[in-house]
């Protein structure tokens, strides 16, 4: 046992995200505004980081948005807090794209407990990882982004490895170089963003950073699907008051119609707002936006060239 738990200290010991500080082992001395200024200097090194990645994030994101079209999923996969930023980004994917909840998924090791539950020994186990995508019928038409701050956890390394022995896109994001988990994907990315104020607490920012890379990642490929026009999210699914309220808003953003116009077009179209949007700068009805938006896959930039020159 004391040897597994040597092995284990010397791997720690050897990643940028678990280093020790020494300059700040006095840090609960300050007073807590200085604390806090530390902390934003700290943070604000953040997307530097991210900015020195952005060619492989970029072809990871085209190569997730060519599978996406052709109706594969981003599944991603982590533990602990990895595993909940995943979920946490899988889950405002259908209120802003209107997609469904099976075409964004966030898995945590240990299931959906996990979130707010530390589950035992669950971020130790590749087969676990397997099991869950297996359970998802994963296929080669599918997405799936490991994401670990060390780059070691096991459940993103067996997830990563699972996607790609079945031929799917394999995407390893982490925060350490030379990573076990970049190595195994297809697109490594790797936001080295340094040892943390609290030695080994990467919810700070390895979490940032992760954050700041998985916007990026659904963000883009829904931009790249025709899920927004320009930067409108025409996708938007009004599911309370205040959703109600930006589907008009972003209609007469888009359109420029008074708020009768508005209201017509998207009682015509059931209210959804890139058809309601189709109907005023294409002067067609409901039915036809309906079907234009179906021949240009949801591209509605696409549609509304069909509809003026058809």
């Amino acid at each position: 046992m004391t040897s597994q738990y040597g092995e284990l200290r010397a791997q720690l010991d050897s990643l940028t995200t678990e280093a020790f500080r020494p300059e700040l082992a006095e840090i609960d001395q300050l007073p807590t505004l200085e604390i806090a200024r530390i902390m934003n200097g700290e943070d604000s090194t953040v997307p530097a980081a991210v900015a020195a990645q952005l060619p492989r994030i970029a072809a990871a994101i085209d190569a997730t948005a060519e599978r996406a079209a052709r109706g594969g999923r981003l599944i991603y996969a982590g533990a602990g807090t990895a595993g909940r930023l995943g979920v946490l980004d899988a889950s405002e994917c259908p209120p802003t794209f209107n997609t469904s909840p099976e075409e964004v998924v966030g898995l945590i090791a240990g299931g959906p407990g996990a979130m707010v539950t530390s589950v035992e020994g669950a971020e130790d186990s590749k087969e676990l990882a397997a099991a869950d995508l297996t359970a998802m019928k994963l296929t080669a038409e599918d997405t799936v982004v490991g994401i670990s701050a060390s780059g070691r956890t096991p459940y993103a390394i067996g997830a990563v490895e699972h996607a790609r022995s079945l031929g799917a896109l394999t995407i390893g994001l982490s925060c350490n170089a030379d990573s076990a988990l970049a190595a195994a994907a297809e697109h490594g990315i790797e936001i080295v963003v340094g040892p943390e104020l609290l030695t080994g607490s990467t919810r700070l920012k390895a979490g940032t950073a992760q954050k700041l890379v998985l916007n990026m990642l659904s963000t883009i490929t829904m931009i790249r699907r025709g899920k927004t026009y320009g930067n409108l999210m025409v996708d938007v699914r009004a599911s309370n008051e205040k959703l109600r309220a930006r589907s008009r808003r972003i209609v007469s953003l888009a359109t420029g119609a008074s708020d009768e116009e508005i209201e017509t077009a998207l009682a015509a179209t059931d209210g959804e707002v890139k058809n309601a949007i189709l109907t005023v700068l294409g002067a067609v009805d409901g039915p036809t936006a309906a079907a234009l938006l179906t021949e240009s896959n949801g591209h509605l930039r696409a549609a509304l060239k069909a509809a003026r020159t058809s």
